[in-house]
């Protein structure tokens, strides 16, 4: 794709003040412009504040967004996707913020979107993987992927993976901003939602790397609202349903 493209990605954050600089500096140091937009649910850690600093040094590359609090995951990705919107974004790539997801990868999903709608950084095709992983969560992320590409058809060997780049058209055909999953069943989602408007889905491999700083945010009540989402995505795909 051309570089000319307005490239914007969007990252949620709650106590990432140890992780934000070295994403802010990955960014920077790609070949190609990619404007950040970070959304903030009050961290008591100090990152709003360090999102404050990025947007102050460097004007229009970095964008932040505050929440008065623990908000949720799903809510901020689509706070940030609609801000990167509205600025004349034409690609959102939405990726974690504990250096998960590594910036490098950006310039081959972007390259990627040269016949596709949607790119999946995937952990689960030829060349992608984890590291720091043991085996119940290497078992839970294998399981969940399977129930949803069971549930939706979605044909993505990846579908719980949150580093992604959209088209600007796909986001807006598939109707992103009526999602009301609240945790990180908003993932399958959207994926489900791109796929019934007619999407093109392509994976590219990424080696995921698990956070080395702060917590995970998995939660019981976020595996939970997952399963049940599966119960949704069926009955759709079953009734023909389109965004």
């Amino acid at each position: 794709m051309s570089q000319a493209q307005a490239v914007w990605a969007v990252t949620a954050t709650y106590n990432e003040a140890e992780n934000l600089p070295e994403l802010a500096a990955g960014l920077l140091a790609l070949p190609i412009p990619v404007s950040l937009v970070i959304v903030d649910d009050n961290s008591p850690d100090g990152t709003g504040d360090l999102a404050d600093r990025l947007v102050a040094e460097h004007p229009g590359r970095f964008h932040a967004l505050h929440r008065p609090g623990k908000l949720g995951y799903a809510s901020a990705h689509l706070l940030g996707i609609r801000y990167a919107l509205d600025h004349g974004a034409q690609v959102v790539v939405t990726m974690d913020a504990d250096l998960s997801h590594d910036p490098v990868r950006i310039p081959q999903m972007l390259a990627a979107l040269a016949d596709a709608d949607v790119v999946v950084g995937s952990r689960y095709v030829p060349g992608g993987g984890t590291r720091n992983w043991g085996g119940d969560r290497r078992l839970l992320s294998r399981t969940a992927g399977m129930l949803v590409r069971l549930a939706s058809g979605l044909r993505v060997a990846d579908p719980t993976g949150g580093f992604r780049a959209y088209r600007a058209p796909i986001l807006t055909a598939a109707r992103f901003d009526e999602v009301r999953q609240e945790g990180y069943a908003f993932l399958s989602e959207m994926l489900f939602r791109c796929m019934r408007s007619g999407a093109r889905i392509v994976e590219v491999p990424i080696i995921f790397a698990d956070r080395r700083y702060g917590r995970s945010k998995l939660s019981k009540r976020i595996i939970l609202e997952a399963a049940l989402n599966l119960f949704s995505l069926a009955w759709r795909r079953l009734t023909g349903w389109r965004p």
